[in-house]
């Protein structure tokens, strides 16, 4: 597995999938395939793919852990930078079909409701990730302080979650939330398990 993943034909093809979501909703919305409300589909659809790339991002770790593949180390960049970008693409689908792309409107109406302004700060925790996703920028960073930044990922996590569970609030349809937020609890809780077990036992004095 290991030399498949780094054969060179690996990372384009991971690209090209990772655009196949988009591929899919131009094309719906061109052919109006999106069902009775287009604009809702597009909004929604661009979240779930974000949460989707955000699971695959943090599955990197435990996955390469668990199995020895530690080559898949070099796709997590790319995953990281979709789910920013799939992020992106939500907010401007709500910022455009939702607001007009009316500044003021949509200024006032993020502190408004909650679901919005905990989506809006999950973005905003992405973007000095998705800024510092370079090698150069780990180089003027140094690996540590890098590090320490890219843990915001965790962050991210729960916000995105708890925009998610907001959402839903209003329709008391939760089940999609249950599946995720279990995902993501398990990805961040087997980091939790890792790096407790990594600390050595505690000498018990002789008597």
């Amino acid at each position: 597995m290991n030399k498949l993943l780094l054969k060179p034909a690996t990372k384009p093809l991971l690209f090209l999938l990772a655009l196949g979501p988009l591929a899919w909703l131009v094309y719906g919305a061109v052919a109006n395939a999106l069902g009775p409300n287009p604009a809702e589909a597009l909004i929604r659809s661009t979240g779930d793919w974000t949460l989707r790339f955000l699971c695959l991002t943090l599955a990197v770790t435990p996955l390469r852990q668990a199995t020895g593949w530690n080559a898949l180390a070099r796709l997590r960049r790319m995953l990281g930078l979709f789910t920013f970008f799939y992020g992106v693409l939500h907010f401007l689908a709500f910022a455009w079909l939702d607001m007009g792309f009316d500044i003021e409107a949509i200024l006032k109406d993020i502190p408004k409701r909650p679901f919005i302004l905990v989506g809006t700060a999950a973005l905003l925790t992405m973007l000095p990730l998705a800024a510092t996703s370079f090698n150069r920028a780990i180089k003027a960073l140094g690996a540590a302080r890098w590090q320490a930044l890219h843990k915001a990922v965790y962050a991210t996590a729960l916000l995105a979650i708890l925009h998610f569970f907001w959402m839903r609030a209003a329709k008391q349809n939760f089940a999609e939330v249950a599946v995720y937020a279990t995902i993501i609890g398990l990805l961040l809780g087997w980091r939790l398990w890792r790096r407790f077990a990594r600390r050595p036992a505690s000498v018990v004095p002789a008597r």
